[in-house]
């Protein structure tokens, strides 16, 4: 349950763990998530909850501690009104490219920087309100919550396409209690649940061999129902999909990874950028973790450029990175340090840099790149691109470093 408490904004935000008594399925446990920035001693009355930093006080907290600047805020805005004006009659969203058929995973993931900047459709003031609300009810209305199709989204056409949708219901759901969202999210993530394999992966196709790909938004969609405090996530799932990782692996501190198997794993990739994320989130990764460590030394050699900068892996890798923390953080978003101390050329420019900002059609949006590009088109390009330029604030982190700059401090309820 949420408790709302008057804090500082200097205190530790803590979300409580998932309880539900009741239910037949073991609960699985999420670490708290710790660390609002230091230097303020101003006050608010806030949910405790892994989503406290997408609400105006604590964004413009967390952007100033971790590295945001006017340009990203402005790609940002950008970007939204872009994706805006690109969805359709019926509330939902359609890729321009690859997947065009699965518009339940479009209006997933168009719907999720909607939600990282506090944009909800309770929230009357806010200026895409109606949007994310059409939105919603697009994936609301094709998700039956019984029957022998419950939990599995009309027009979701692979697992990719249902965890998109379920992770925007879980999200929506955890920052405004909609008790409407409640069922067919759950409904969403009993559907995921079901269809783990036995490896304990996930593949886009049934009987398809799992994939790391898909596996990291299955876990996504999982760790955002864990995080709304009475989703229920089955701890075998996650046991289970640790032991996919495991095997998906190579090194003596499992700090890469192959998309399906280990014979490709390789460092400072994207399977070993979403390996990592999934480790932080569901094995206890914090960023003293060797395999981290490891894998985060891998990730800062192959930093965003011009030549590579695919979407999904500048997604997992900030993400990453991010919470590593540390100057390999502030070489990845704002590039490496001069001798005079400025720093430029990180993914933060890089993205900025290639924003569509002249007037016209495709004003706030992205040319799609990559793999994912292909895959997604402009429309996931641009939901990607806005999404890792939201990660400051996005969610709040589950641990912090200690004031040694090594340990990890993993803060528990009281």
């Amino acid at each position: 349950m949420l408790r709302f408490l008057t804090i500082p904004l200097a205190a530790v935000v803590l979300a409580g763990v998932p309880c539900a008594a009741s239910d037949p399925l073991p609960v699985a446990p999420m670490p708290r998530p710790v660390g609002l920035p230091a230097g303020t001693s101003a006050s608010i009355s806030a949910p405790l909850s892994s989503f406290s930093g997408r609400t105006e006080i604590i964004r413009t907290k967390l952007m100033r501690e971790y590295g945001a600047n006017a340009d990203s805020e402005r790609a940002v805005a950008l970007g939204l009104a872009w994706l805006a004006r690109q969805q359709k009659q019926d509330g939902s969203w359609e890729f321009d490219a690859g997947d065009k058929d699965d518009r339940a995973a479009a209006t997933g993931l168009v719907l999720l920087p909607f939600l990282a900047v506090s944009q909800t459709h309770k929230d009357e003031k806010a200026k895409y309100q109606q949007a994310v609300a059409a939105g919603l009810d697009f994936l609301k209305k094709r998700c039956p919550t019984t029957g022998a199709k419950a939990g599995q989204f009309e027009g979701a056409t692979t697992m990719t396409g249902q965890a998109l949708a379920a992770l925007a219901l879980c999200e929506a759901y955890g920052m405004t209690r909609d008790a409407e969202l409640k069922p067919v999210a759950q409904a969403g993530l009993n559907f995921i649940q079901k269809n783990q394999a036995k490896d304990g992966g996930w593949s886009d196709k049934p009987g398809g061999k799992s994939d790391l790909a898909v596996v990291g938004w299955q876990i996504q969609a999982l760790s955002a129902g864990r995080l709304t405090n009475d989703l229920v996530v089955d701890n075998r799932i996650i046991k289970n999909a640790v032991k996919f990782l495991d095997g998906v692996s190579a090194g003596s501190r499992k700090s890469m990874y192959g998309p399906t198997d280990n014979a490709d794993a390789k460092p400072g990739t994207l399977p070993t950028a979403i390996g990592l994320w999934c480790r932080y989130h569901i094995d206890g990764w914090g960023p003293s973790h060797p395999g981290l460590i490891d894998g985060v030394a891998g990730l800062a050699k192959s930093p965003p450029s011009e030549t590579n900068r695919d979407p999904l892996y500048l997604y997992y890798a900030a993400w990453v990175l991010l919470r590593y923390e540390g100057e390999d953080w502030k070489n990845w978003n704002e590039g490496p340090k001069a001798a005079d101390g400025s720093r430029k050329g990180g993914m933060r420019d890089l993205l900025f840099g290639l924003l569509v900002r002249k007037d016209g059609a495709m004003l706030g949006s992205w040319d799609a790149n990559g793999d994912s590009g292909r895959r997604f088109g402009r429309l996931g390009t641009t939901a990607l691109n806005v999404l890792t330029l939201e990660v400051y604030y996005r969610y709040l982190p589950l641990y912090k470093r200690g004031a040694d700059g090594n340990a990890v401090q993993i803060l528990e309820d009281e």
